[in-house]
Parts: C-alpha cells; structure tokens; sequence
C-alpha cells in the first residue's frame, strides 16, 4: 500500500526509544532538528523523554509527552532495535498508525533504517515517497480448563512477532496437545513451541529452525523448541486458522512469552491463538524489498574467510 502526503502539512509524530543507547544521542538529535526545521508537531515517550534530558543531558523541545497509549499522530518513530519497534506497536495497538523504524542496534528486520539514513528518511516521509504494509497480529486467549472461564492475560495478548510457549528453566519436557480449527494435530513433547507470525518468522522462529516465512503471505509457523523426536518439524498454517494448546508439565505450570513478555500459568490454562481483528502498518521505503533485507541480514552471499 503506497502512501502519500501534503509536503505542505504539518505532521505529528510520537517518538519512542532505547533507553539503554547512550552512544546514539547523535542520531537522536539530528532527527529531532529535522524534524523542527521541517515544522512537526513531537510527542515523545515520557520514559525516552526523561532519559535524553536527564542522561544523555539533551534540551529536546517536544509539543507533548505520552505517558499512556492515549495519542493520535499521523506516524511513529522506533529508535532502537526489533524490540523497542515492537513496544511501540503494542502502544499503537489498533490505532492504525504507520511505524518507521530506526535501527540503532545491529540486526533489525522491523526497525531497518540506518542512523545514516534518517535525512533522507524525513524527506520521504513528506514528500510521501514510502510505502505502508498491512503485518498481521496473533491474539492469545487464556481459558481454564476446567471451569471454561477466560482468564486474563498477565502481560498483553497481542504478538507481532511471536507466542512462545516454554517449560521453566528447571523443569523437565512440557507437552503440548495441539489442535488446528479442532482438528487434532499433534502432542509436542518438547522444551516448548514458538506460534509465529511471518514478521516474526525471522526472530525467534528462526532461531529454533523454523522457516522464513514472506511478510506479507498470511501465515503462521508453528516450530517445536529442543522436540524429543527428530521426526518433528515447523509446520505452515493458514493465518485464519484457529489453534488450541493445552500443557501438561511435571512443574505443572509453563510460560507463555508473548513478543518476549513472559509470565507463567497453571497448567490448567488452556491457550486459544488466532488473528487479531487489527494489523500493525509497518512503513517501508520505495525501493526497500524485503529479499534485499534479508539477504543483508543473514549475509547471504558474503565470504568470511580470511
């Protein structure tokens, strides 16, 4: 989906940060000076605020702080990493607000515009000369067991990225009985599972052999963690594809790690993940591919040796 602005209208933009980069203020001033010349109107995270005026010790000038999920701006910036993008979407939630991320970290396939790039970044941003793609969200619901009740989420239930479900670090194989739109797939005997989503199908996923899934291909992977059985491999769903997860442990609890937020449930807690009613817009560069990115990433094609 292409997008287009008024070069003449004055944007709004909500800024959100690493809190733990002091070596980027460079980068954190040179945006916010464009961002003046060029007119904005700047409202910044009041945690990223505090720690750019207090530790790095920089006179930001902002229209406002965000202390809360209750903005409205017409695009938000990420400085950061992968995991600060993906805290300023769960803050977007369903706004419907595009998100550009700066990558102040070494690899980054939300957050992939380099420090050197923001100018030209700005430009872009008003003469309209970017695209804005749709990422889907998985949504995880809790339920009990035993009683049928939903449960409340202990941290947020919507991943961009991912829902990992995992045994505690002491314990023992959890297993995990799956079924897909209430068709009995398979009882995972395994240190967990990782449900991704194809943004997060290069997190994660990745790292426990999953597969590279496109962004944009309306799917889920479903990959095993450290699976007792070899024969065990990812499997590619449908991303309207209903799952249910029930966990049997001998800790008789387990974690659920929702975009890296984890916490733990009872045994008798009963998952159910399907696609969110909302997506998260994602702003892409003209010309920005995600094969291009990809092949940066993973360095395919280099040869490192000596």
């Amino acid at each position: 989906m292409n997008k287009k602005q008024n070069s003449a209208k004055s944007l709004k933009f909500a800024l959100f940060g690493n809190t733990y980069q002091p070596k980027k203020s460079a980068a954190v001033q040179q945006l916010l000076s464009l961002l003046e010349q060029k007119g904005a109107e700047v409202f910044i995270d009041q945690e990223f605020y505090t720690f750019l005026t207090t530790s790095l010790h920089l006179d930001v000038k902002a229209q406002g702080l965000i202390s809360d999920n209750d903005f409205d701006v017409d695009i938000v910036i990420s400085m950061g990493g992968d995991g600060t993008f993906l805290k300023a979407a769960s803050r977007v939630s369903n706004k419907e607000i595009p998100i550009v991320g700066i990558n102040m970290g070494r690899l980054g396939f939300l957050a992939d515009i380099s420090p050197d790039e923001i100018e030209n970044m700005v430009c872009d941003l008003y003469d309209g000369n970017y695209g804005v793609e749709k990422r889907s969200v998985l949504h995880t619901r809790f339920i009990n067991s035993t009683t049928g009740e939903e449960i409340p989420c202990k941290t947020y239930p919507y991943a961009l990225n991912d829902i990992a479900i995992l045994k505690h670090d002491s314990s023992s194989m959890i297993s995990i009985r799956t079924l897909i739109d209430d068709s009995f797939l398979t009882t995972y005997q395994a240190d967990g599972i990782v449900i991704a989503t194809p943004t997060g199908s290069t997190a994660y996923s990745l790292s426990v052999g999953g597969p590279i899934l496109e962004p944009m291909s309306r799917t889920i992977g479903l990959t095993p963690v450290a699976p007792h059985s070899l024969n065990v491999r990812p499997v590619v769903l449908r991303d309207d594809s209903n799952i249910q997860m029930n966990v049997t442990s001998r800790s008789h609890n387990y974690l659920v790690a929702i975009d890296g937020r984890s916490a733990s449930y009872p045994e008798d807690t009963e998952l159910h993940i399907s696609k969110a009613n909302y997506s998260v817009l994602v702003i892409k560069r003209q010309g920005q591919s995600f094969y291009q990115t990809l092949r940066e990433k993973m360095m395919w094609g280099a040869d490192n040796r000596d």
